[in-house]
């Protein structure tokens, strides 16, 4: 996860770099703080060991006196100081600490890995995999990953850290042209699923016939060529509802799909459907359309469709308990909005903190064992408010559940009255009784669209990751706003779990 101090290159590797040595800091800090472990014999000094622990986690290769500088020159003072004194904390506290730190450490994840690899669950294939909503349904169902791509860097960090199982190599940040038109050099094993979310936007032009075929799609066609390549078993690929109507397009291109594999050539059948979150027991009214594809061969020999698949993950969710907004707002911390400008990225305990120590189990509520899977969760991430101005802070404030900028209460306030035709909803507290409105990645640009019910703000990163379905250690890297963005645009994870259950009956 860390790299190599000697080999940093760019701004992007230093940033990154940066942010995990802020997390392993911050790791320990709410360690000691819960377990009342403040250790000040602990200090800065480099010691043998302290050069060793920097080793494993593959920060130094050796022990010079040029490492040991690039690595002030890139954290420089203070936090080098802080870096050094909590590797010694570390080092002086293992036992304890347990496997706290494993996600960063690549002694671990290589253990990690090693074990994964003698598993036999079906092999996967995440494209536009984000910050990894739809891989991490698929692995919660046994699913191996074995490729995971993205474009975002954000995305790919995110990704790495959640999904130690997968080796580093096999989750590649670069435009998925260059892979495809080079898939033999990834892939050298029967692959199960392909799933991803291509990105499509040329959907303003809506008369014309071949629709799908505009310029701007060319994502999505070279997701098709993917699927062609790699022949796998099954295909799932999600988007907007506002595909819909192109849907019998794409269909059109799936089943024009001829994929050679030695002496053999295979086809595809494809049916779609949109699928609505909350039916699956999120906490969120959020609607995908999903297209499954079935190679000829498997549909023959299982007797199975497209069609039969969907009827299969509709019987599924009959019985699914259903779930509101409160079930996933509850048992966190209660935060107030930073009201002074440029604090969203500054930990405290009014407004909240990148990591903090979880007051709560983590398995309250139905909802939350749900998503967390029963498990107690001692340390909750992402949990914080975002800056609220007084023109905001007094339209959060008064509106009530439901209402929107249109509302009289909030007309000589509203800086966007003159357009409330066209952003009504510009503004909006949320319903705690009813299932959340979608998250989208436009949070990531304001918050108005989703004010938090019963606090005057909006919600947090770590609150619109639990309306997905995300649980609740699930960390999201990069700069404030971008987790917003990555969360915004994932499959919720339950969504994504109950198709992967469902397609592993007939693989």
């Amino acid at each position: 996860m860390f790299q190599y101090i000697n080999k940093i290159e760019n701004t992007r590797e230093r940033k990154f770099f940066i942010e995990k040595v802020n997390l392993f800091i911050k790791l320990l800090n709410v360690f000691a703080q819960k377990n009342n472990l403040v250790d000040s014999s602990v200090n800065s000094d480099v010691s043998d060991d302290t050069i060793k622990r920097l080793q494993e986690l593959e920060i130094i290769e050796s022990n010079s006196e040029y490492e040991q500088n690039q690595l002030l020159k890139v954290l420089k003072a203070p936090l080098c100081s802080e870096f050094i004194t909590a590797i010694n904390y570390n080092i002086k506290h293992k036992k304890l600490i347990g496997d706290l730190l494993n996600k960063l450490d690549p002694v671990k994840r290589k253990i990690t890995q090693e074990k994964a690899k003698k598993k036999t669950g079906p092999k996967t294939i995440d494209f536009f995999c984000g910050a990894g909503g739809l891989s991490l349904g698929f692995s919660q169902e046994g699913y191996q990953v074995d490729l995971a791509n993205d474009y975002e860097d954000v995305c790919i960090e995110t990704f790495k850290y959640n999904h130690p199982e997968v080796q580093e190599d096999r989750v590649i940040l670069g435009d998925i042209r260059n892979i495809v038109d080079h898939i033999e050099d990834y892939i050298n094993k029967e692959i199960d699923v392909v799933i991803g979310g291509p990105p499509c936007q040329g959907f303003s032009t809506a008369n014309q016939q071949r629709i799908i075929d505009d310029s701007r799609n060319e994502l999505y066609k070279y997701y098709l060529k993917a699927v062609k390549k790699i022949a796998p078993k099954f295909v799932v690929m999600e988007n907007v509802k506002g595909m819909l109507p192109y849907a019998e397009q794409v269909v059109e291109d799936y089943e024009s799909i001829k994929a050679n594999i030695g002496n053999k050539t295979y086809s595809y059948s494809v049916a779609c459907k949109v699928l609505v979150s909350n039916d699956f027991g999120v906490a969120q009214k959020r609607q995908r359309l999903i297209f499954i594809a079935i190679r000829d061969d498997i549909s023959k020999t299982k007797n199975i469709t497209p069609s039969d698949i969907f009827k299969e993950i509709e019987k599924s969710y009959q019985d699914n308990q259903g779930h509101v907004l409160r079930d996933a707002l509850q048992y966190i911390k209660e935060l107030e909005a930073p009201r002074i400008k440029n604090m969203t990225e500054v930990d405290d305990e009014i407004t909240g903190k990148k990591v903090d120590v979880n007051r709560f189990e983590g398995n309250e509520n139905s909802y939350l064992k749900l998503i967390n899977q029963g498990r107690k969760i001692d340390y909750v991430f992402n949990h914080k408010a975002r800056y609220t101005n007084e023109i905001n802070y007094e339209i959060y404030s008064t509106l009530e559940q439901g209402e929107d900028g249109t509302s009289e209460k909030i007309k000589h306030v509203m800086p966007y009255k003159h357009r409330n035709h066209i952003f009504k909803d510009k503004y909006f507290k949320l319903v705690e009784d009813k299932p959340s409105r979608t998250i989208t990645a436009h949070l990531k640009m304001d918050c108005h669209s989703h004010i938090h019910p019963r606090q005057v703000r909006s919600i947090t990163p770590r609150e619109a990751a639990r309306i997905q379905s995300f649980p609740d250690d699930y960390v999201f890297l990069g700069a404030y706003l971008k987790t917003y963005m990555q969360i915004g645009n994932a499959v919720p994870p339950i969504m994504a779990r109950s198709i992967a259950k469902v397609i592993k009956k007939f693989i």
